[in-house]
């Protein structure tokens, strides 16, 4: 930035919350005339550094500087007096309000107390026309409009109430292609007024189209500050994922081959969902063992959800066991014999208050209908048997789900799957936040079960785990899945340059 001053300086920024250091003297600075990339992986602290820059959190220690003075915002209207202004990604907006009402809202130009709507609807024409370069109507409601147009008129409010610094929080990622384009060409317009633009996104390309410089974040602490065109993609992914290439040791890897995998257990083909996932193929074979990679917000998660029916699928058609069939449903999904775990298992997972035994006979029992019960006593086996099978402690049925560890939990919720004998099991994220015991366990089952000839869809942040048990790897990137990597190509290396991309 030359001989530039920064605007925004964030000096030794601490955080803590029960548990969790979220933030360990972090430093942070954002030049005047510059679109700079926050990046991380979840749980790195980025929102938590936006949360304590913006007055949401009250931070432990460290200092805020802008401009001249220091500041401590407790509040983000307050933020906002300071001329730090965030538009996020669920558009705050009243749509029922037009485009100027929106813009000028608790601000409107008055005379005798009353509104004068003629003045304010000139004001927000000329506020969007010379700024943000867009010419609409605004006296229409805000929700007659585009997402895309809604994230600009958000940015006008924010520009209208003199913003230094405008915080975009994930702003594209309901965006299609050439509603990014016209975002982007409107943040380019803004840089080069002067403004401040603090950028967050899990898009890779988007950071090398229109950032100038880049803060990683890992674990709550600083990895670096770069200058985005002296940052090479694949570094990018090696700061944020915390591994640099040389330190990637191999891990031992079992030698087993997917069976009969000539006919396909599920096909996808041309599957997709307008604003989630683009159009993909996916193939598994009898005991094979699929991997997604990706690094967060690649579209991993949102793939698995439209096979799995969770997310209806808008285009493209599916294949279980070669014969033609639907999926747009959960229900439908089950019946075919596909079953799935979610990566929230706190909410979409366990139900905390029913007991080892009810969370593991829940799906059986949904797929068998509710009037034809399982009798308590098989209930019972059926929980006492899988209990044994995945070494599930304390291995009492009765207690509470809730009481149990994470890894414990995460193997309730395999039990409770695998009781339905599925022919295509999709696993998201099952080894997250459980301790390294319990991820080994997991491991080792689901390499057994893919020699007993069932197929997995394995998805997981972390890379070596996926390499390290899958036969072939889909790598997702902003939404898309841009290659599979399998046989003597399968390395880390190979998957972090496909993750990069460039």
């Amino acid at each position: 930035m030359g001989d530039k001053e920064p605007l925004l300086q964030m000096s030794g920024i601490h955080k803590s919350f029960p548990g969790v250091h979220a933030l360990s003297g972090v430093h942070f600075r954002l030049f005047p005339g510059e679109v700079h990339a926050l990046m991380g992986e979840n749980g790195a602290g980025k929102s938590t550094l936006i949360k304590v820059l913006t007055g949401v959190y009250q931070a432990d220690r460290g200092q805020i500087r802008l401009g001249d003075r220091y500041i401590r915002p407790h509040s983000p209207l307050e933020a906002q007096a300071m001329g730090i202004s965030t538009v996020y990604q669920e558009v705050n907006l009243c749509p029922n309000l037009s485009v100027a009402e929106n813009i000028f809202i608790g601000r409107e130009p008055r005379r005798f107390g009353k509104i004068r709507w003629k003045e304010m609807n000139e004001q927000a024409r000329r506020l969007l026309e010379e700024r943000l370069h867009l010419q609409i109507d605004v006296t229409q409601p805000v929700s007659a409009y585009s997402v895309a147009i809604q994230q600009l008129v958000a940015i006008a409010r924010a520009l209208n109430i003199s913003a230094k610094v405008l915080i975009l929080d994930e702003p594209t990622s309901s965006l299609d292609r050439s509603e990014v384009e016209q975002l982007f060409s409107v943040m380019r317009k803004l840089r080069d007024d002067g403004l401040a633009i603090l950028f967050v996104t899990h898009f890779l390309d988007q950071v090398y189209e229109i950032s100038d410089r880049i803060t990683v974040l890992r674990n709550g602490k600083l990895i670096g500050e770069y200058m985005t065109l002296e940052l090479p993609r694949l570094e990018l992914v090696a700061h944020m994922i915390g591994k640099e290439l040389e330190e990637l040791e191999e891990l031992p890897k079992e030698e087993f081959r997917p069976g009969d995998s000539d006919r396909k257990t599920f096909e996808a083909i041309g599957v997709g969902r307008k604003g989630s996932v683009e159009p993909f193929d996916l193939h598994i074979g009898k005991g094979e063992i699929v991997g997604f990679a990706g690094l967060l917000g690649s579209g991993r998660t949102e793939a698995a959800r439209i096979l799995f029916g969770a997310d209806r699928a808008d285009q493209g058609r599916f294949r279980v066991l070669e014969e033609e069939t639907f999926i747009h449903s959960p229900r439908q999904a089950i019946d075919r014999g596909i079953a799935f775990c979610s990566e929230n298992r706190k909410t979409e997972g366990i139900i905390d208050e029913l007991s080892v035994r009810e969370n593991i006979i829940a799906a059986l029992q949904a797929s068998q209908g509710w009037f034809r019960t399982i009798s308590r006593k098989r209930q019972e086996e059926l929980a006492d048997e899988y209990i044994r099978a995945l070494n599930i402690y304390p291995p009492n049925p009765e207690i509470p789900v809730k009481n149990l560890s994470g890894g414990n939990q995460q193997k309730v919720l395999l039990a409770r799957w695998l009781l339905t004998h599925p022919k295509l099991l999709i696993l998201d994220e099952p080894t997250r936040g459980i301790d390294v015991g319990a991820k080994a366990e997991i491991q080792k089952l689901i390499l057994s079960l893919a020699r007993e000839g069932m197929s997995v869809l394995f998805i997981s942040s972390e890379l070596e785990e996926v390499v390290r048990i899958s036969h072939r790897i889909a790598v997702m990137r902003d939404r898309r899945k841009v290659k599979e990597i399998e046989g003597e190509d399968l390395s880390r290396e190979r998957v972090m340059q496909a993750i990069a991309g460039g």
